[in-house]
């Protein structure tokens, strides 16, 4: 770990007594009745302040005796109730901040004549709506507070957010990429069933906002042992015709960074971006119909890799992988709710993705000293990925506020159309090998979910259902002096099939908050491959297992609180992880997937603690996490030959503890900042595999330790007339990575917004990594060989966009 971070950390220590306490709501509703549980109608119910009696919220009961009362902060209240006849009722009630809708014991009122009954204290909780939630266990981000990366794709907008990091095009949290992202609460093929995927594909102009949840509980999905990332799109519900248009430009790789090797095609520069967006609602009466599409076409350097390979009897290779990458992305979403009275809701939608991808690439090959060029593999991939979703899901609203029944049905078609051309250009000959993948992948989802508020928190429990089929074909066709291993094509079939059941508890009062759940998931994979393939068989799982979770929470006070946690959660391999073909991308360092590979299982705990004061907020978390059957590529050579082969494999034991701190103030009415700095142990523990691709060969490492991090800074600054500011700087510090390292990376982000046409309308202008200082630098040690490469990727990008509300 280099300096630098070391004098970080201890400032980020220091600053770690700092930050916002924010207004929360709470519908609370309860019903009111006589001794003989008869409902009283037209009751009066008041809410004052306990500490002087200040009229807060009144309603009257309705011909069931009951009422609500609504935006009710947390605080300490006294609950009046009056009726003609009736004695007057007057209890002590605490509003906490955990549910949104909580429910009041039923109340009785004593006639004149009868004897006064006790009256009980309530607790009452609501959900805080804080960037960090009240739990400590998510953090929610509006994407259009991060001017500095307006315009660009998800996977762009992520980067600087608080606790994420981005790395070989896959979002980390807590520097472990083992993550689940969904959309609107789902998972989907946009973003991955299982391993995420396509995020540098999703415009974010679509998203409203961002979630990160680092310790889930029960009623999510398993899977995602570092947390789950939840997308959520843009939706209006306002009345009557509204919507936003947006149109986004920029440029990218302004100039050569580093020259090619000789002999190969330019690399990309002054790369176009463009974004047209579009979103449009309309609502009247019962009905509410909503639009949201998006355009995302990019021209990008996506690749440009420069490697040397030293091997144990003295052959040295160098190598330039360089790929231009033209894609288009088109997404949109369509749906009607339809408010069938005011306790039943149903909402159908549907959701279209197409993302085009054409690749051309060169990757020459020399000898050591540059004296010769030893190989010229040039490429033209051509990539159709489809995916259509669809989704209906009823709601029925008891007549408690918050006691609510969902019940969900989603069904999900993608399909993956791969082309793969290569010239292969040798000292004495040259050749042209293909290939053709075709994957149609089919997902049902079914589940219920079912919400009880209680006198001191609410239970949630539920089933969920899923049947996912993935059949894949992958044609070889070899010309002259192919390269491609002919005999590993083939068919293969991959099945899931996953039953789930959970429940929830969650329970608050004045000064403890406990929260318990289990999901109890069957998982049964089935992965069929060609009975010709030379080297894999047909192989599967099966498993019943528990995953609890637990939080326990003391407050000391209305400003701090502390938390801790403990979940297990799994990590499946998906079906590219076990995929049995050889993936060419790279002519030398060949990727194949391993349907021998098991799920990995994930304890952790973590202690948070959260302070809020009226400028800022901080907090604090001190993590652990500990894996048994650690999911990770490792690359190995087979006698007589400089090919490396990267296969998944199992390798053990590994472990994560670190230190997260958040610390968010506002400076002045101008300047207001946020200092994330995150600092972890990784250790993977020594381990012998087999990989049997493309022949037995075993692979041996050492236990390897590092200390790493990272650190973001966000400088935002709001002038008058609309006018606004952002400056990001990111600094990542060294890590492992599968048998090597990474080097330290650095950038800053710059941008600026503008209100304009009275609010309707806004500019922005921004730029990713400024500096250009972006370089991945990657060093990894094999038995008999070694490696390291420089990757000068597009990092450096200009972007300006205007967007209008209506």
């Amino acid at each position: 770990m280099n300096k630098a971070a070391l004098l970080f950390f201890p400032a980020c220590i220091m600053v770690s007594s700092l930050v916002s306490a924010q207004t929360a709501s709470v519908t609370a509703s309860g019903r009111i009745t006589g001794i003989d549980k008869t409902a009283l109608p037209y009751a009066h119910i008041i809410l004052k302040e306990e500490k002087d009696s200040t009229f807060t919220a009144g309603t009257i009961t309705n011909e069931e005796g009951r009422f609500s009362l609504t935006g009710i902060q947390p605080d300490h209240y006294v609950l009046e109730t009056s009726l003609i006849g009736y004695k007057t009722q007057t209890q002590p009630i605490f509003i906490g901040s955990l549910s949104e809708f909580l429910e009041i014991p039923t109340i009785e009122l004593v006639q004149q004549q009868e004897t006064e009954n006790k009256i009980e204290a309530i607790t009452i909780t609501a959900s805080k709506k804080n960037e960090i939630d009240n739990r400590l266990d998510k953090k929610t981000y509006s994407v259009a507070d991060n001017i500095s990366q307006s315009g660009g794709s998800v996977l762009q907008s992520m980067q600087n957010l608080p606790g994420i990091t981005v790395q070989d095009g896959k979002v980390q949290l807590r520097g472990n990429d083992k993550v689940t992202v969904l959309i609107d609460g789902k998972q989907t093929a946009l973003t991955g069933f299982g391993s995420q995927t396509g995020l540098d594909n999703i415009p974010a102009s679509a998203i409203d906002k961002i979630e990160i949840i680092n310790n889930p509980s029960s009623k999510y999905d398993a899977n995602g042992n570092a947390g789950i990332i939840n997308i959520i799109m843009k939706k209006n519900k306002q009345n009557g015709w509204n919507g936003k248009a947006g149109f986004t430009t920029g440029l990218g790789s302004l100039w050569v960074r580093k020259e090619n090797l000789p002999t190969i095609r330019p690399q990309y520069t002054l790369t176009p971006k463009i974004n047209p967006s579009l979103s449009v609602n309309y609502r009247k009466n019962k009905v509410n119909i909503f639009l949201q599409a998006d355009n995302l076409y990019t021209e990008t350097l996506n690749k440009n890799e420069f490697v040397t390979r030293t091997y144990d009897n003295g052959t040295v290779i160098s190598s330039q992988l360089k790929r231009n990458r033209n894609t288009n992305f088109f997404t949109t979403k369509a749906g009607i709710d339809w408010n069938i009275d005011h306790q039943n809701t149903l909402t159908i939608s549907g959701m279209y993705g197409s993302e085009k991808i054409i690749d051309r690439g060169d990757q020459p090959f020399f000898n050591g000293d540059m004296s010769q060029r030893l190989r010229l593999w040039q490429f033209l991939e051509d990539e159709l990925k489809t995916t259509v979703m669809g989704t209906a899901s009823y709601q029925h609203k008891f007549k408690e506020a918050g006691h609510v029944l969902n019940v969900g049905f989603n069904y999900t078609f993608h399909r993956e159309d791969e082309k793969y051309f290569y010239d292969n250009y040798l000292p004495s000959s040259s050749g042209t090998d293909a290939f053709k993948l075709l994957s149609d992948e089919q997902v049902y989802d079914f589940n219920v979910d079912y919400v009880k508020p209680l006198k001191y928190g609410r239970i949630e429990t539920g089933i969920k259902l899923r049947n996912r089929s993935i059949p894949t074909n992958m044609n070889f066709i070899p010309g002259t002096n192919s390269v491609l291993d002919v005999s590993a094509g083939g068919k293969a079939d991959y099945k899931e099939f996953i039953p789930a059941v959970y429940g929830n508890y969650v329970f608050e009062n004045e000064k403890w908050e406990a929260e318990l759940g289990l999901r109890l998931e069957y998982v049964k994979i089935q992965y069929d491959v060609n009975p010709n393939h030379p080297t894999y068989k047909s192989d599967g799982y099966n498993y019943t297992q528990p995953f609890p979770n637990f939080r326990l929470a003391y407050k000391l006070d209305d400003r701090n609180k502390f938390s801790i946690f403990y979940n297990r959660r799994v990590d499946r391999p998906n079906e590219v992880d076990i995929r049995i073909f050889p993936k060419y991308d790279d002519a030398e360092i060949i990727k194949v997937g391993n349907p021998a590979l098991r799920p990995q299982f994930t304890n952790s705990v973590e202690l948070g603690y959260k302070r809020n004061w009226d400028s800022g907020y901080l907090y604090s978390a001190l993590y652990h996490r500990f894996a048994n059957g650690t999911i990770t590529r490792i690359s190995s050579i087979v006698p007589d030959s400089t090919l490396i082969y990267a296969i998944f494999q199992n390798a053990g034991k590994s472990y994560y503890t670190g230190l997260e701190t958040i610390w968010n103030q506002k400076v002045s009415d101008i300047y207001s900042l946020n200092v994330n700095g995150n600092i972890y142990r990784n250790q993977i523990d020594a381990f012998t595999v087999q990989n049997l691709y493309p022949q037995p060969n075993t692979f041996s490492a050492d236990r390897q330790t590092a200390i790493s991090g990272n650190i973001k800074m966000n400088n935002v600054f709001h002038f008058s007339k609309g006018l606004d500011l952002q400056f990001t700087l990111v600094y990542l510090a060294p890590d492992i990575i599968p048998q090597g390292r990474i080097q330290s990376r650095f950038s800053m982000d710059a941008g600026v917004k503008k209100a304009i046409q009275k609010g309707k309308g806004e500019l922005f202008l921004n730029a990713t990594d400024l500096l250009n200082t972006m370089v991945i630098q990657k060093s990894l040690q094999g038995n008999g060989f070694a490696y390291t490469s420089n990757d000068y990727y597009e990092t450096q990008v200009l972007r300006l966009g205007y967007s209008y509300k209506f």
